[in-house]
């Protein structure tokens, strides 16, 4: 009898220290896989979003049973898939496709990643007032996570406007009592916040500097990240040498995986076996 098989990939940009693949492949050869993950590296291939439909197309043709989506493709992604699972449609973005039957499924896998790493990590935090910089795709994800979390009040930052306001307005639209706004004074919103969390890209090897300026910063707050190449971005390093709680980005990437690799092979995946692997990466 021979072994089940599964060729996934990831589509990004600056992708090529991504732990994703060796992630899904300890895991598939755990389970007497056959499970192969490649990366698509929008930077290496000299592509853009543009490109995605053929990139899709050419997935489907060589048999991917599913692709992993992040920067900058998890909104772009949205208009060239068949459907949606509910929790992809209501946030806006789509980390995980699912190739099957012809047809291409969007899912977000984010939310729960970063909401089991924020359970983990800063049990009992403060979140009547939190800071979150950047309302992309991933932005999108972290958002919807900090209030079914119970965050009271976000005030998003995103250098392009527009965008921040389009994710507040989805957020109100599916959280009583307007929990989120747009920001436009970093200082005085993070002087009145207990938290902070940067979804945007800036920390990432390819993108190194911090969204929030150290002087920003005092040792009462917590400050997470969802980059995690490297663990340590800027953000986070300032932070702690306040002495301030921090969340890095290795939980969310690795519960993240673990469903998308459940929705990949349709079977359950070992949480703490992965975990336990991305940490021997790093």
């Amino acid at each position: 009898m021979s072994r089940k098989t599964i060729l996934a990939g990831l589509i990004g940009a600056g992708i090529q220290q991504s732990k994703t693949p060796a992630m899904h492949e300890a895991e598939g050869a755990s389970q007497g896989l056959g499970y192969v993950y490649r990366l698509i590296d929008l930077d290496v291939l000299k592509l853009g979003n543009e490109h995605l439909e053929e990139l899709l197309v050419a997935a489907q043709r060589t048999g991917f049973t599913g692709l992993n989506i992040t920067f900058p493709a998890k909104q772009a992604i949205i208009a060239l898939l068949d459907e949606l699972s509910p929790e992809a449609r209501g946030i806006g973005a789509v980390n995980t496709v699912v190739l099957k039957d012809g047809k291409r499924v969007g899912h977000n896998t984010d939310c729960l990643g970063f909401a089991e790493g924020f359970r983990r990590g800063l049990e009992g935090a403060a979140r009547e007032r939190v800071v979150q910089m950047g309302a992309g795709g991933a932005g999108s994800a972290v958002a919807h996570a900090l209030l079914l979390e119970g965050v009271k009040q976000l005030t998003v930052f995103d250098v392009e406007p527009q965008r921040a306001q389009a994710l507040v307005d989805n957020l109100n639209a599916h959280f009583p009592g307007a929990p989120a706004s747009v920001g436009s004074d970093l200082a005085s919103a993070v002087g009145q916040a207990q938290g902070i969390v940067n979804t945007t890209p800036m920390g990432m090897a390819k993108l190194p500097g911090t969204p929030v300026p150290a002087e920003l910063l005092r040792p009462e707050l917590w400050v997470a990240e969802i980059v995690y190449f490297p663990l340590e971005t800027q953000l986070l390093r300032d932070a702690r040498a306040l002495g301030c709680r921090t969340l890095d980005g290795g939980t969310m990437a690795v519960f993240q995986a673990v469903k998308a690799f459940e929705l990949f092979s349709d079977l359950p995946a070992d949480a703490q076996r992965m975990t336990e692997h991305f940490k021997r990466m790093i």
